[in-house]
């Protein structure tokens, strides 16, 4: 038992030495800890292929996971033994019964939809989902915004880190600009007073917070979309403002769908598939969307053109209409 509380120690040691995020190092922890007790708490060190081939075909045919979370999962395992373990287990052919993937073509909204929408929003959010629609940002991309990440001269929003691990500017939308630089104002003043209070601090990845310690107390490093109340930070239990919980930013858009009384099912990625249909619609190529969305290949932007393709299909009536 204290191997296995050792071994975790390392893997959320490394997790963060990577300055992976905090919901990163919870799901890999889950993850390695179910793999570990579906084999009777037997060590990683003691497994194999054979082992992880039986876990990822049990996920599959027993517990009917998507591929999305078996894929999580193998993720975790590969993590754990290439970079806990030291043993790079690409090379050993990983044969297990995958989970039966479904192609879905995005819901997405249209443009008056999504105005709908962002009328219904609460005011403190609005600026957010807003530019979460005008830039096609991921929910974690756009509340990771920090103040420096804003660039008013050249009016660009920069994204560093994201889901793809590559960093990428979007134009910022000139008619959110003058929001954005209240939005900034609001902040600084916020920081302000937290200083005073005692507090001030944000969290700033393990490497740069190591080279440049007084930053986390830094205006500019501050979240641009902070949280109403000081919390506590779960790793160095701090006591510090982060950034919009989440969840509280998904029952918004939630709520205000259906004030919008939409009968579409409509979660905070559904901006961004309305972002990137719309500049398609525009006559924007697909490459640039493919960079406007941080895609890694220009497969995954490709999906969009089915969506206008489905689109294009309403215009085609009914016999029975001729």
């Amino acid at each position: 038992m204290q191997v296995k509380k050792k071994l975790l120690d390392l893997v959320r040691d490394k997790i963060r030495f990577k300055h992976y995020s905090y919901s990163t190092e919870r799901t890999y922890v889950h993850w390695i800890k179910h793999y570990i007790f579906f084999h009777n708490k037997k060590h990683p060190v003691e497994m194999g292929k054979v082992e992880i081939e039986t876990y990822l075909t049990k996920l599959a045919t027993k517990d009917n996971v998507s591929p999305t979370t078996q894929n999580q999962a193998f993720s975790a395992l590969l993590f754990l033994y290439k970079e806990v373990l030291g043993v790079d287990i690409s090379d050993w052919n990983i044969q297990a019964l995958r989970a039966q993937e479904r192609k879905h073509i995005p819901a997405v909204l249209t443009k008056d939809e999504v105005a709908s929408i962002l009328q219904n929003i609460p005011m403190e959010y609005s600026l957010l989902v807003h530019l979460m629609y005008g830039c096609g940002l991921r929910m974690n991309e756009a509340l990771s915004l920090r103040i420096k990440d804003i660039d008013f001269g050249f009016d660009k929003v920069y994204i560093w880190d994201s889901k793809s691990l590559k960093d990428r500017t979007v134009p910022l939308p000139l008619k959110l600009k003058q929001q954005l630089i209240s939005q900034v104002e609001l902040v600084t003043n916020l920081h302000k007073q937290d200083l005073d209070n005692g507090y001030g601090s944000v969290f700033i990845p393990y490497a740069l917070e190591k080279k440049y310690p007084k930053s986390k107390y830094e205006t500019k490093w501050q979240f641009l979309f902070p949280m109403k109340n000081i919390s506590v930070d779960p790793r160095s239990k701090e006591k510090r403002r982060h950034h919009i919980h989440p969840q509280t930013l998904g029952r918004n858009i939630k709520v205000a769908s259906q004030k919008a009384n939409l009968n579409k099912r409509v979660t905070s990625h559904i901006f961004r598939h309305s972002y990137a249909t719309h500049l398609l619609q525009a006559g924007i190529d697909l490459r640039s969307i493919q960079e406007l969305l941080g895609h890694k290949s220009v497969e995954t932007t490709m999906i969009y053109t089915h969506v206008v393709s489905e689109m294009n299909k309403s215009k085609v009536i009914s016999p029975l209409d001729f």
